[in-house]
């Protein structure tokens, strides 16, 4: 068949690739012509995705990066899979819009369209459906077939990745259902199907969700916990040995990346919209995982006073710029957030991460820095942030003054956990 792959980032361009290497004839269309340039020259920014990969399948002839809309001519299957961000607390759909009115002018009765971008519950019906009918002329669940699959990418995780974690698939009536799970099918080593599109995206939402309140409840309990005294971790430990009833959760400096910080609001969102009723939880949750960053730099302002150290004028080295480990995606990071309290704090903030390539998301002022005895050592504090398998732990243990391991990875007379 022939794909489009709207939307080349964590998302599509994994999707891309898996559907090239299965036999799919696929365009990977953005808008973002130097992300197209990294893609024709053979260059991954995806941690999922090895640049290996990549030229093998442009060598095959199986996959064409693309910024044209003309590029989609032709496609027997349209995948949507673009950033769907927040705007003041309001879902921006934009980029959705703008692939669906992309993909309508060169839509063909028998063809098929389904979007995977995390949205509200409604969007693909309400939104999707009405802009590749106006821009096409034809029927959705009639003359094309409309469907949701939502993405369920965890960068970096080997165990649990686009092929082998189960795909919920819907569609809009059960000839676009067919289609959907036909190919998905091929790509992916189990399909979940759903009766509904706005089923498909509650789940999700419920998925992302369920995680941001869980990860707030216990990022809240570490807090009261230290002021208590008690060791949160050893706390998580004992509760885990419970083989039912409870699920083990561990705190953080805060959450990031796409989902958590965004997702849930996208729900919180449509609830109040729709039923104008506030969604508590995810409000609650937001507020608790939001403030994390906060409570870490806190933690630190305390440990240098303890020293007798001010913050303005003292040298603090970041282990971690991506929001999980082993992860070069550091959108809606904590770490962000971090250095800029203790760069606006006066501080001298040096961060290494091996990862994360890119400085879009990362504040100018920050120096990059690798994990160094000399770098350990002048810095006045060291944060871990995102415990990546590259960092040498028992290095920073040696040379480091003082550490806050926000990760519960080290142990050492000059560490004190989050």
């Amino acid at each position: 068949m022939r794909v489009v792959i709207a939307g080349q980032g964590y998302v599509g361009l994994p999707l891309a690739v898996r559907a090239a290497q299965v036999g799919h004839s696929v365009v990977g269309f953005d808008v973002d012509e130097e992300r197209i340039k990294r893609l024709v020259a053979g260059e991954s920014y995806v941690d999922d995705v090895s640049s290996a990969e990549l030229q093998e399948i442009l060598d095959a002839g199986t996959f064409l990066p693309s910024a044209d809309p003309r590029s989609c001519a032709g496609f027997d299957v349209a995948v949507i899979a673009v950033p769907t961000p927040l705007r003041e607390g309001t879902p921006d759909l934009r980029y959705i819009e703008e692939s669906a009115r992309t993909l309508a002018r060169y839509l063909r009765p028998g063809a098929t369209v389904a979007l995977e971008s995390t949205t509200y519950p409604g969007t693909t019906t309400d939104l999707v459906a009405p802009l590749l009918e106006e821009g096409s002329g034809l029927i959705a669940g009639v003359d094309f077939h409309l469907g949701y699959s939502p993405e369920r990418i965890d960068p970096g995780n080997r165990t649990w990745n686009l092929v082998t974690t189960p795909k919920v698939v819907s569609g809009i009536n059960p000839a676009s259902l067919e289609r959907i799970q036909a190919f998905y099918g091929s790509v992916v080593e189990q399909t979940v199907p759903v009766s509904d599109p706005k089923v498909a995206e509650l789940a999700k939402l419920m998925e992302n969700t369920f995680r941001h309140v869980n990860i707030a409840l216990v990022n809240e309990l570490a807090v009261f916990a230290h002021e208590l005294g008690i060791d949160v971790w050893e706390a998580i430990a004992a509760a885990s040995s419970k083989p039912f009833g409870y699920m083990p959760f561990v705190p953080g400096p805060g959450v990031g990346g796409h989902c958590l910080p965004i997702d849930p609001s996208y729900l919180s969102w449509r609830v109040q919209r729709t039923l104008g009723q506030s969604f508590r939880f995810v409000e609650l949750a937001n507020d608790i995982n939001n403030h994390m960053p906060d409570y870490v730099v806190r933690r630190l302002v305390g440990a240098l006073n303890q020293r007798r150290k001010p913050v303005n004028g003292s040298t603090v080295l970041l282990l971690g710029l991506a929001y999980k480990k082993n992860s070069g995606d550091a959108r809606e990071s904590p770490a962000r957030r971090v250095a800029s309290l203790l760069l606006d704090m006066g501080a001298e903030v040096r961060a290494a991460d091996p990862h994360v390539v890119e400085d879009a998301h990362v504040d100018r002022r920050v120096v990059r820095v690798a994990v160094t005895t000399e770098q350990l050592a002048a810095a006045d504090a060291v944060i871990l942030l995102a415990d990546h398998d590259a960092f040498d732990l028992d290095l920073v243990v040696e040379h480091a003054r003082y550490v806050l391991d926000t990760r519960h990875r080290l142990t050492g007379p000059n560490v004190e956990t989050l």
